[in-house]
């Protein structure tokens, strides 16, 4: 821990650094915290009146923590965070300033949007946007700064960044969800919320070698790198020894969360060698999704402390685990019901089942939109690697939710105890309930007891997407239950009837087998009809399908305009970052790789001419200096025919078109040049060889 804290409990620095509930209790009139509250709480618009007074005391305690200035926090296009910093000084008429913060600047900024990703909604001369405070979510104060979480829109009113789409699909299945809850008599809950748990993987790597790896450092993956002797075949990693430099990271990580009310969790190694895991408690998801954004920022900040590099790419490394962000997703009302929650008796609990149907319904309507979620060129590297879901969706639901919704669907009665007891043959060990699921890693949506854990999202991603979609999704289906129930004579007939209908024509996403093999795909495809979305660019344009916009706009998330341009942007983003990529490989092929491999070949060549002139043979040496000889030969040519791709890429059309083309011409003369790159590492003496090879990068640490 840190000098400050080392002499303190958890309890007494966990939140210090927020402006929250106990804070504006404390400093704010009764009125207004009554009337803040009632903001965060049911949305309700706070008056001008309310926003100075919570201005001034949010200035006042931000300066008293050590703040000299203020910014207004916000989730632009870009996948990170955005933020321009200003200070509370205001001159006065001596020459001296005071220290001003009003609640016209609390409630609105404006920051240049010009340099934002638009998709086409703005003309890049209009640089006006707009950054609108999140009472929801509470400020706190990190580097001597007051952080004001805030939406982000354009001159013309429409949405630019993650944070407002998040909250209105919130919003709609709240308004949906209550629906359905005062049809089964609840007449005490006001609001339901949806949860969110981002389970973060990661790398971490010694930064002296991160320095010497310009892949590393300009795309955040290697795009070369021989498969070492030792990758993570063992199996010893996972769960192993924390070893004390990552352990001290983790420490501070930890401690630098916890002043920001971040609930980290849990933390241990992942599978693949140098990879972690930090998964947080749930919480409502905006504040989730805020929440995993300052994680992601600070895992990379205090690496740097340690003299580590935090690596958030979905593949680092070739030949190992990549790292995903397990999305765990519920939705809990303000009277204490967690509504995923089957209870004792699944069958018996209409109002679950009733939430469960609307779910499976969702995520087979629109799988197409739940794989879009997690689409990037990083995550493209490792769905369906055996590591991670496969790219087609399917819900994993486990043998006793199954055999409810069969008994449902058949009107049969389910046997057999719900609690089953493990007994380990150890009278020292007391026995212990067994879980009614499992949980299924291949599977890319998991019922896990109280939640769904969607497992396809990629470690560098915002959660928000994912988020919106699946709040989107299942709104849309409790609409349409509840416009169906709500003109019902015969409530609990009618119910039935509805979840075995939906049962019947939605079971095929239902999956509880293994994602992984073959026979899973072939099934899915050509029996199940469900879709194979595998690459980035199969998803992206169905964003736009007409399903699709008809949902987004009924619920007013988005407008078919906001869709066009996100889908713009996720397509462009994607040609860059493979543009980015084969040029940086030229730059080492060309610049390191080849003239390390004329150098060593000259030093072979030399040795052998040596050898010669004193009446030796080698033939291992003169087989070595023509592998060399020819691999050089074929680097160069992979090196030519990529460059030859880029040139040709501007000669392609058409946001889509373009990155097909980088998919499928571009991405592929890349996997050739690595392959050679790759084979020569093997075989350059290793005091050649221009930069860290795997070996030292995942195991010296």
């Amino acid at each position: 821990m840190s000098e400050s804290t080392k002499n303190q409990t958890i309890t007494d620095f966990f939140a210090c650094n927020v402006f929250n509930q106990t804070v504006m209790r404390e400093r704010l009139p009764k009125n207004v915290f009554k009337a803040v509250m009632q903001t965060k709480t049911f949305g309700t618009a706070l008056n001008s009146s309310i926003a100075d007074v919570v201005a001034n005391a949010m200035k006042d305690w931000a300066i008293e923590k050590g703040a000299t200035h203020f910014t207004h926090w916000f989730q632009p296009m870009t996948g990170i965070t955005a933020e321009k910093h200003d200070s509370f000084i205001s001159p006065t008429s001596d020459g001296m300033v005071i220290l001003e913060f009003s609640g016209k600047e609390l409630v609105k900024g404006e920051p240049d949007a010009s340099s934002f990703p638009s998709g086409g909604l703005r003309a890049t001369f209009e640089a006006r946007g707009y950054t609108a405070w999140d009472p929801t979510s509470d400020a706190f104060i990190k580097d001597n700064t007051l952080y004001i979480p805030t939406a982000f829109c354009s001159y013309t009113g429409e949405v630019l960044d993650k944070k407002t789409p998040l909250l209105r699909s919130m919003e709609v299945v709240n308004e949906q969800a209550l629906r359905i809850l005062k049809l089964f008599g609840n007449t005490t809950a006001t609001r339901v919320m949806t949860t969110a748990g981002a389970e973060q993987e990661y790398f971490l790597v010694d930064k002296a070698l991160y320095d010497q790896r310009e892949d590393l450092i300009l795309t955040g993956r290697t795009l070369f790198g021989a498969k070492p002797p030792k990758g993570q075949e063992l199996e010893d990693h996972y769960f192993g020894n924390i070893k004390d430099r990552v352990s001290d990271f983790m420490k501070d990580l930890d401690e630098e969360l916890w002043k920001l009310g971040i609930l980290a969790k849990t933390e241990h190694n992942e599978v693949a060698p140098a990879q972690h895991e930090l998964a947080p408690i749930f919480t409502t998801t905006n504040i989730a999704a805020d929440h995993n954004q300052l994680m992601m920022e600070l895992m990379k900040k205090i690496a740097l402390k340690h003299n580590l590099v935090c690596l958030l790419h979905e593949k680092p490394f070739a030949g190992v685990n990549g790292s995903g962000k397990h999305n765990n997703w519920s939705m809990s009302s303000n009277d204490g019901q967690n509504l995923l929650d089957p209870g004792d008796t699944p069958m018996e609990n209409m109002q679950f089942l009733t939430f469960l149907c609307a779910i499976i319904k969702g995520v087979d309507e629109y799988s197409d939109l739940i794989r879009l979620s997690a689409a990037s060129a990083g995550n493209d590297h490792r769905l369906g690697a055996n590591e991670a879901p496969p790219a087609i969706v399917s819900m994993f639901i486990g043998d006793e939710l199954q055999s409810v919704l069969d008994a449902l669907e058949n009107d049969t009665t389910v046997t057999g105890s719900s609690s089953v007891k493990f007994k380990l043959g150890v009278d020292a060990i007391s026995s212990f309930t067994k879980d009614s699921t499992d949980r299924n890693r291949t599977s890319p949506m998991a019922f896990t007891g109280n939640k769904f854990e969607f497992r396809m999202l990629g470690s560098a991603d915002s959660i928000s997407c994912t988020n919106v979609i699946m709040n989107t999704v299942v709104a849309q289906q409790l609409s349409i239950f509840a416009d169906e129930l709500e003109k019902a004579d015969d409530f609990s007939s009618a119910l039935k009837a509805l979840l075995v209908k939906t049962i019947k024509e939605h079971k095929r996403i239902v999956f509880n087998g293994n994602g992984y093999s073959d026979e899973w795909i072939k099934e899915a495809t050509e029996e199940r009809h469900l879709p194979n979305l595998v690459s980035t660019v199969d998803c992206l344009p169905t964003y736009l399908a007409d399903k699709n916009v008809k949902m987004f706009e009924k619920f007013r998330i988005y407008s078919k305009t906001e869709i066009a341009s996100r889908t713009e942007i996720l397509l462009e983003n994607y040609s860059k970052v493979i543009n980015i990529e084969a040029l940086t490989m030229i730059d080492m092929a060309k610049k390191q790789i080849y003239p390390a491999v004329m150098n060593y070949t000259k030093e072979v060549c030399q040795n052998l001419s040596s050898l010669k002139s004193v009446g030796i043979e080698n033939a291992a040496a003169e087989k070595l200096a023509n592998k060399l000889s020819s691999l050089a030969n074929s680097l160069d040519e992979a090196i030519t025919a990529l460059e030859q791709s880029l040139l040709d890429s501007k000669n392609v059309e058409g946001v889509l078109e373009l990155a097909r083309y980088y998919r499928n011409d571009v991405f592929a003369k890349m996997q050739l040049l690595r392959a050679i790159a790759d084979e020569l590492e093997t075989n350059v003496s290793e005091k050649y060889w221009p930069f860290p090879v795997y070996s030292d990068l995942l195991f010296k640490i």
